[in-house]
């Protein structure tokens, strides 16, 4: 066993490059630190690293190009990706293209040796490299969280594979987006996407729009192709698989098995090349204890099992997601963008958004239309706004007994809650209700700090803590009295 791992580092940034030669131990590593992508080949050649280090911006050079280079040269060399600039299309792209791991800065050191040793100690599998001269759509995945550049990877690791993939969220997190996104960058690209929403039609008719079937006694009724013939050599989605009849199950099964299947009123055996997406925002494994959905076809459809987050686990990408849909409906509506004023991207924010991207693109659509200012404010969000004050309050029934008044708020949503944050539904509520509370006060006193930090009760020193440790924005104060 070699005594020492050897690692080619390709970064332009120096000060990061020599801090991971600083990190890794002599000892056990043997580092090498290419700032040029036009030498990487070269170098590769003559140090035969055990794993390249590779940034995605270089001068003169691409990380990806260089990534498809380096495996054509020496496919078994894991390489990972590390990027200062978080793209969820990158993302997707280098895990296609053969990458072993794809990395944010800043990073933990721990976390980057731990992956060196992952992918030194692993079987390194070829990846078939798709053809990069097919265009690109304008389908895209927003944002910059960690659980959205996860599922980017997931795709790029999948989409290379004809395994079949069951992805599991909340209505409106993007399922299909990503479905379509796994075909396009499949080998399946230049053949049909089909779409079937399992829960818009009876048994029978959803088995004939799948299978289809054969002449009937009647004359008016001729032999139709179904859905699965139509997708031959493509992807077949199947959306609100959940809502499947045991019946339909068990044809869905067996053409999963062996790719065959018979039309309705047929006894010929029809032979098929499809890849299955299916999506659910149930739990199929409630539906499998209760008899509903099939166990094996449950494992069939779950070779790879992909969850898609709500948009409330996501907040960091709120904001990007609402610049995007902005800029969109202002193409669309031909109308000038309009930035989001401060008080607009706090309403945002706040927002728990149960129908997750989809609420978020129709808020904005909704703001973009209705606008008549220079920026979009709160009230050009009526949807958010009006949800916000549903709730009935009569402040003379509460007469300071604010247990109960949080009670009425927290019950009717706590099993929803306990759902998305167990183990930390403590920590977050109560930085949530203050986080109000300072808003509240900064707002009711003109965003004057003495004035508010005396309304609640607490220093100056201390409400400025909470502005910094929340993040708020912090308008031109008022005099300060």
């Amino acid at each position: 066993m070699k005594s020492q791992t050897s690692v080619l580092l390709v970064d332009d940034d120096l000060e990061i490059a020599q801090a991971v030669v600083n990190y890794l131990p002599a000892d056990r590593y043997r580092v090498e630190v290419v700032g040029d992508g036009a030498v990487v080949l070269d170098t590769l050649r003559r140090f035969k690293p055990d794993i390249v280090l590779l940034d995605v911006h270089l001068p003169g050079a691409s990380g990806l190009d260089l990534l498809r280079e380096i495996k054509n040269e020496t496919p078994g060399t894991p390489v990972v990706i590390v990027s200062g600039y978080i793209s969820t299309g990158n993302a997707i792209e280098a895990m296609k293209d053969g990458a072993y791991e794809y990395l944010t800065k800043p990073f933990h050191f721990d976390q980057l040796e731990k992956t060196i040793a992952r992918a030194i100690g692993a079987p390194i599998q070829q990846t078939v490299t798709a053809d990069n001269d097919v265009p690109l759509t304008d389908d895209q995945i927003i944002g910059k969280s960690p659980e959205i550049v996860q599922v980017a990877k997931i795709i790029g690791q999948v989409s290379g594979t004809d395994a079949p993939v069951l992805m599991m969220g909340e209505t409106g997190t993007g399922k299909e987006l990503v479905a379509r996104l796994i075909h396009r960058n499949s080998g399946r690209r230049n053949r049909p996407f089909v779409t079937v929403n399992c829960a818009a039609t009876d048994e029978t008719l959803l088995e004939a729009d799948l299978f289809g079937h054969e002449r009937g006694s009647n004359p008016s009724q001729p032999r139709k192709t179904g859905r699965f013939e139509h997708a031959d050599g493509g992807t077949v989605f199947l959306d609100e698989v959940a809502d499947l009849p045991l019946g339909t199950q068990s044809k869905l099964l067996r053409l999963l098995q062996h790719q065959t299947f018979e039309r309705l009123n047929g006894d010929d055996t029809v032979s098929v090349d499809v890849r299955m997406i299916a999506a659910t925002n149930r739990s199929l494994v409630d539906l499998m204890k209760e008899g509903r959905f099939r166990v094996d076809l449950f494992y069939r459809l779950k070779v790879v099992s992909l969850f898609l987050p709500p948009l409330r686990e996501r907040k960091s990408d709120i904001l990007l997601l609402g610049n995007f849909f902005i800029k969109k409906y202002a193409r669309i509506s031909r109308r000038l963008p309009k930035p989001l004023s401060v008080a607009a991207q706090n309403c945002l924010l706040r927002h728990l958004w149960p129908g997750n991207v989809r609420e978020l693109e129709n808020a904005i659509h909704t703001a973009v239309v209705l606008s008549k200012e220079a920026e979009l404010l709160p009230e050009d969000f009526p949807m958010i706004t009006d949800a916000r004050q549903a709730m009935p309050l009569d402040f003379d029934q509460i007469r300071g007994d604010y247990l109960d008044l949080f009670q009425r708020i927290i019950e009717p949503v706590f099993d929803r809650i306990a759902a998305t944050s167990e183990g930390h539904i403590h920590s977050e509520l109560t930085d949530a209700l203050e986080q109000t509370l300072v808003e509240t006060a900064l707002k009711a006193t003109g965003n004057n700090q003495v004035r508010a930090a005396q309304l609640l009760g607490i220093s100056r020193n201390t409400l400025r803590d909470r502005v910094r440790r929340f993040e708020l924005a912090n308008p031109v104060a008022a005099p300060q009295s």
